[in-house]
């Protein structure tokens, strides 16, 4: 754990639940700058040489780029427009960075007027790694609780007390199961997920809990069974009709019934693999 220092352990620090967009954003772009500096953007948006002014990566026109996969304007260059970002096109900008960074490699030495390296080899997922690290390190300082994935997806960072659960890997050999619940977990914490992408979730890991109740049946009574899937029947998940209830506040609720469905799943397929490992 981070050391705390006086005015945040007394509470009087101004920022204690994190810093503002501004300052978080101004944080990014030293960041950017230092990582571009040391040639993390070369082989993708090219570089500036003494003597060619201008060296093209291979992407030749990043505005165009960007207008192209993002469909924004007014982005690029980051030292010019990062003062104006709303929080959606900061977190925009982090994930085509994460797409287009590389680590240097290898190159040759361009001593004249002190130009520098000219990189030549790059590898694509230590950029990325290395790239995520400083991502994640910015972001642990922001207000709004966000990290940047393996896949470069901005996601909700988890609840306090969850991070374990997202962080393990799915007790299962079924990559059917596997591959429902990762899409399931990445659909509710990406940025920008709807209440309608919340309740989708929600329902995915219902329906895995559906495929796996001949495996756990006998561990529950009728009862327990009922009680398990009634929140998923009753409040608008998975089955419509006139009598499930609907007038529930869903940011609050579909969180609470995800990390139940999704708790719920762990228990029962380490129990699953338990049992097999017994006979």
């Amino acid at each position: 754990m981070a050391h705390k220092y006086y005015s945040q352990r007394t509470g009087t620090n101004p920022n204690l639940d994190g810093l503002p967009i501004e300052d978080t954003i101004g944080l990014f772009s030293r960041v950017f700058r230092q990582l571009e500096i040391d040639g993390y953007f070369d082989e993708a948006f090219g570089f500036y040489c003494v003597d060619a002014e201008h060296i093209d990566g291979n992407v030749k026109d990043i505005e165009l780029e960007m207008l192209l996969t993002i469909r924004k304007k007014n982005l690029w260059p980051i030292s010019e427009y990062a003062a104006s970002y709303s929080e959606d096109d900061f977190l925009d900008v982090i994930e085509f960075l994460y797409q287009h960074v590389s680590k240097p490699i290898d190159g040759t030495m361009h001593s004249y007027g002190g130009c520098g390296m000219h990189w030549e080899t790059f590898n694509k997922k230590e950029g990325q790694k290395v790239f995520r690290e400083k991502v994640n390190s910015v972001l642990g300082h922001y207000k709004n609780k966000f990290e940047l994935s393996e896949k470069g997806d901005i996601l909700h960072k988890p609840e306090e007390g969850f991070e374990k659960i997202f962080n393990a890997d799915v007790p299962s050999k079924d990559m059917n199961i596997v591959g429902r619940i990762n899409a399931a977990t990445t659909n509710f914490r990406r940025h920008g997920s709807s209440i309608d992408d919340r309740r989708q979730a929600v329902r995915d890991l219902a329906d895995v809990l559906e495929y796996l109740k001949p495996q756990f049946q006998n561990l529950l009574t009728n009862k327990d069974e009922k009680d398990l899937f009634n929140i998923a029947n009753n409040f608008g998940i998975r089955h419509h009709n006139d009598k499930q209830k609907t007038s529930y506040d869903a940011a609050i609720w579909l969180s609470w019934m995800f990390y139940f469905y999704l708790s719920t799943i762990h228990v029962v397929l380490r129990k699953i693999e338990h049992d097999k490992t017994k006979t």
